[in-house]
């Protein structure tokens, strides 16, 4: 009854989806559909690709010389990396956006159990199903760089960003979600979807002033901290003879995902600057060896975070890891060479020894 389209949409050059996955499956869709059928793309699409969907089905139909209805339906995925399961189980809405009641009431025997259960649904037209996965994307891409520039503001003033944003999502209107200060967005999602957005916009001569604002604050927040790294280490120590320990690689914790990773910029940033970095992650090592590979003269990959530790001058927690939380302080101290520490996610802001075991910045 249902034939679901899930293919990747990797972003091109200019920003714009790759949709050649999307159109040759709707091919082979077209070339061998032989009843009814509700063709559903749960991949993240550009508006409009829905519309292109039905057209190339049709016209392998028109090709065979068969007449067999079918409808076309945009039902975006809002599936968390490492945490894919429990949203596929209990999602936050389920939005379906289709052309006919038909396909309607099928895509809701589909998701039946959900329905039963009472998760919202929305029902609305495709166009508009395939802009709400891009919005929220970018809309939480906005927060993210929000409060990465609330942060740096806070940091020259004698603010706490942390209590600034406890204080913002408080008010129900804001919520506290996304409103934690690091170095930058990363991953398969807000980096490519973003600037998808901004390129449909083009298409249309509509500008999207406030996305690419975000994109250029998530750019200037991973040198921002690369520059005060640096900054900071050159006071005391050569940066030339400096080692780094890097505790995450991964854009987030429970993935290996390191696609626009901020670990990335920061640590070529650091190895630019003539830095060695012994590095550990739970998960990201294999792609991080394979994403780091021009410079992995410079880079150690280790066994564990206190092996990344030894020998270092400066630790920087760059991924919030499990594990990172419940690390002996005591012994990452006793196994550095100096006691630098930057934690870029504030795990151990609120720790009460922590600014009398190390040299630390959060």
């Amino acid at each position: 009854d249902v034939i679901f389209i899930a293919v990747g949409t990797p972003a091109q050059d200019d920003g714009s989806c790759d949709l050649s996955y999307v159109k040759a499956v709707a091919g082979c869709i077209g070339t061998h559909l032989n009843d009814y059928k509700v063709i559903v793309d749960k991949s993240t699409v550009p508006v409009g690709t829905g519309k292109q969907v039905r057209q190339i089905i049709q016209a392998e139909l028109d090709r065979r010389g068969e007449s067999i209805e079918f409808d076309v339906v945009s039902n975006p995925e809002f599936l968390r990396e490492g945490k894919a399961i429990r949203d596929c189980l209990t999602p936050d809405r389920v939005v379906i956006g289709a052309e006919s009641e038909k396909a309607i009431d099928i895509m809701k025997k589909v998701y039946g159990v959900l329905y039963i259960n009472q998760t919202p649904f929305l029902i609305t037209n495709l166009e508009t199903a395939e802009m709400i996965k891009y919005a929220s994307n970018a809309f939480l891409a906005v927060k993210i760089s929000f409060i990465n520039e609330m942060a740096l503001l806070a940091d020259k003033v004698g603010a706490n960003v942390q209590e600034i944003a406890r204080g913002m999502g408080m008010d129900g209107r804001i919520s506290p979600k996304f409103l934690h200060a690091g170095p930058g967005y990363g991953g398969s999602c807000f980096p490519k979807d973003t600037k998808a957005i901004i390129d449909i916009a083009h298409q249309y001569s509509e500008e999207m002033l406030v996305i690419q604002a975000a994109i250029n604050a998530n750019e200037k927040q991973k040198q921002k901290i690369s520059q005060r790294i640096i900054s900071t280490i050159s006071k005391d120590l050569v940066i030339q003879e400096t080692t780094f320990a890097i505790w995450g690689l991964s854009f987030k914790p429970d993935t290996d995902d390191m696609r626009d990773a901020p670990s990335i910029d920061i640590i070529n940033a650091l190895v630019s600057e003539g830095a060695k970095i012994r590095a550990f992650c739970p998960q990201g090592m294999k792609e991080a060896k394979w994403r780091l590979k021009e410079i992995e003269g410079s880079i150690t990959y280790c066994d564990n975070e206190y092996d990344a530790a030894k020998g270092s001058d400066a630790l920087i927690l760059m991924t919030e890891w499990h594990q990172f939380r419940g690390a002996y302080l005591e012994k990452v101290k006793s196994v550095m060479k100096n006691n630098y520490f930057f934690d870029l996610r504030n795990v151990f802001s609120k720790n009460p020894e922590i600014r009398s075991m190390f040299k630390y910045s959060g």
